[in-house]
């Protein structure tokens, strides 16, 4: 008897230790990728506004009967694998509600507040000037088991303002940065070459293409434990009004995870050990004739020329969120009504890696309750 209660006692204790089954995290931020596009595929309203050439291309690649079968096409892996395997939350036509906190709605904001927990209403521009606020990346830079192994790329040269990489030690390659890490493998140096051959419509991002083949390099070499990286072509396709464009990077973005995925899947190391989380910075205007700019009404009344302008742009607050992981409830898409903040994403991706985000910090959003099992 007695040794059949040492037993019970000792599988209870196993059971209990084993709340947590990934030890590695990667968290990926499409900038400004609307939640239309996401959960309704491309937006006939604004394809018609497109020139016949545009229309034809997007019309031959995308279109679809149905709303399913247009963001299958769009984003496939997304809806193919993840979805079905993991959650995505923010399709307001079902109820499932996500926002960003902050009341600027555009980028350095949304960025604070996705990776420090909450907003800070001392950011109130797109400068690139190092953040004085700790992200969650520093911190568990800082953690035993996490020294070394946490590391950010990004296609938008402010990143590393926005980590405070001198501050923080965390390793980030972002903008127009070569790979200086060492054990440079023969593809990483070639990148180095290519990037500076390949001329990038914007002065500050570079093409998500190089991010993620900087990011594919690193883990190779490297095996951090907490990747973070940040796609933006999205974003500055969007700006100039070029919808096509726009689409094409989400449908790229979604092939970038995908091949990410499998190449995690294939490292020991990662395989079935990882989380993955996705997610946006801010929305952009839910119609037409704005789904290409994003911004507050604090933002707008300084500018403001007209009362509709004042507003803000209407929509660009929204956002969505999608993980898959073997921590992760395998819930689909979320149909019941709920409300979501990107604040919320920090103390999610530390719970993720079985750390209490009250020891981080006490005033953050809370967790997002999309774990197998919560402590």
């Amino acid at each position: 008897m007695k040794s059949v209660i040492l037993a019970c006692l000792a599988l209870s204790i196993m059971l209990s230790a084993k709340v947590h089954a990934a030890e590695n995290l990667l968290i990926i931020s499409i900038d400004g990728l609307r939640w239309q596009e996401v959960f309704q595929g491309i937006d006939s309203s604004i394809v018609e506004l497109q020139s016949n050439e545009q229309q034809q291309g997007l019309k031959k690649d995308f279109s679809a009967d149905t709303e399913a079968l247009k963001r299958q096409k769009l984003m496939p892996f997304l809806w193919q694998e993840l979805v079905k395997k993991g959650l995505i939350i923010g399709n307001r036509t079902l109820g499932s509600k996500m926002n960003v906190s902050n009341d600027m709605w555009f980028s350095y904001p949304g960025y604070n507040e996705l990776l420090t927990g909450k907003p800070d209403p001392k950011i109130t521009s797109n400068d690139n000037v190092p953040n004085t606020n700790i992200t969650f990346l520093e911190w568990l830079n800082q953690q035993s088991g996490y020294q070394n192994k946490v590391a950010a790329f990004g296609s938008w040269d402010v990143f590393p303002a926005i980590i405070n990489q001198q501050r923080s030690g965390v390793m980030v390659n972002a903008g127009f940065e070569s790979a200086v890490w060492p054990n440079l493998s023969a593809k990483a140096q070639w990148l180095n070459t290519l990037q500076q051959q390949i001329p990038s419509p914007w002065h500050n991002v570079r093409f998500d293409a190089f991010t993620v083949g900087f990011a594919s390099e690193y883990i190779d070499t490297h095996h951090p434990k907490v990747i973070y990286i940040a796609l933006g072509e999205t974003d500055d396709y969007a700006h100039q009004g070029h919808y096509a464009e726009y689409i094409r990077g989400a449908h790229r973005d979604d092939q970038f995870i995908a091949l990410l995925w499998q190449q995690l899947q294939s490292i020991k190391s990662y395989h079935n050990n990882t989380n993955l989380i996705i997610t946006v910075d801010h929305g952009r205007g839910n119609t037409a004739q704005m789904w290409q700019h994003h911004s507050s009404h604090k933002v707008m009344k300084k500018s403001a020329t007209t009362d509709a302008e004042s507003q803000g742009i209407i929509g660009s607050d929204q956002i969505w969120l999608a993980a898959m992981g073997p921590d992760i409830k395998p819930l689909g898409e979320l149909s019941i009504a709920g409300q979501y903040y990107l604040s919320q994403v920090a103390a999610t991706a530390l719970n993720f890696l079985n750390f209490l985000p009250s020891n981080y910090a006490t005033d953050i959003g809370s967790t997002i309750n999309i774990m197998q099992s919560n402590p």
